[in-house]
């Protein structure tokens, strides 16, 4: 059984995420909400990325895999955009996931996995994203490094999505009518669900992409790379 530490993952990708790795593995969730669900094999920790520091007593003495879940969508004109916005998008998406990094890199195994999450707007321009954009942008920048520093033993990649259907999206996706105008926006006609994320992070925790590092890699209905329209 190898041990995966998930930050973030009492609900939307994180937790369909766990549902996935609890099969064969023993999961850490480190989030700042838990229902108790009937998963076996999981612990809890409360935690909140942005002023916590994890308690390292309530965690194994080594980890096979780690994922990084927590991010913000802040969708605004850049003139609406205040400093503080992009500090606020910075902390959570960027510099929470340096901090705990710092915390568990000693704890990682040889021939561990790390993955991370971007957005599909890092790689292809979009309008109102200069923020998140931006923290993200740091991300894909800091896993490459990370990945030439920590290879051979450590393996890091970074899924970068398009809009997929979860509590933090909700206000993007909340009638049918805005679904079916994101879902057209894609070239395979529909917007993403948790489980294309799952099913990409969990390929990337296994021994069947131990040929795989430094990567980023779109999960994103086609929109990073084809112009149909």
């Amino acid at each position: 059984m190898k041990n995966i530490l998930l930050i973030g993952g009492s609900h939307g990708i994180g937790l369909a995420l766990a549902k996935k790795l609890t099969e064969n593995n023993t999961v850490f969730i480190a989030s700042r909400t838990w229902e108790p669900t009937d998963l076996p094999a999981i612990s809890h920790l409360k935690f909140d990325v942005t002023k916590d520091t994890l308690d390292m007593t309530e965690l194994p003495d080594h980890f096979d895999g780690f994922v990084y879940c927590p991010g913000s969508i802040n969708l605004k004109p850049f003139k609406m955009l205040g400093l503080e916005t992009f500090k606020e998008d910075m902390q959570l998406n960027f510099f929470g996931l340096v901090n705990v990094v710092k915390d568990i890199m000693p704890l990682m195994s040889e021939g561990s996995s790390m993955v991370f999450f971007s957005t599909v707007a890092v790689r292809t321009g979009m309008p109102f994203h200069t923020s998140i954009a931006a923290a993200k942008g740091a991300i894909e920048g800091f896993a490459k490094s990370l990945a030439a520093e920590y290879a051979p033993k450590i393996r890091v990649n970074v899924i970068a999505p398009s809009l997929v259907d979860t509590p933090l999206a909700a206000r993007l996706l909340n009638n049918d009518k805005k679904k079916e105008m994101m879902a057209l926006r894609h070239p395979l006609k529909r917007v993403g669900k948790v489980e294309d994320m799952a099913n990409i992070a969990q390929f990337l925790l296994s021994e069947d992409s131990s040929w795989m590092t430094g990567q980023v890699i779109g999960v994103d209905g086609g929109l990073s790379t084809l112009n149909i329209h």
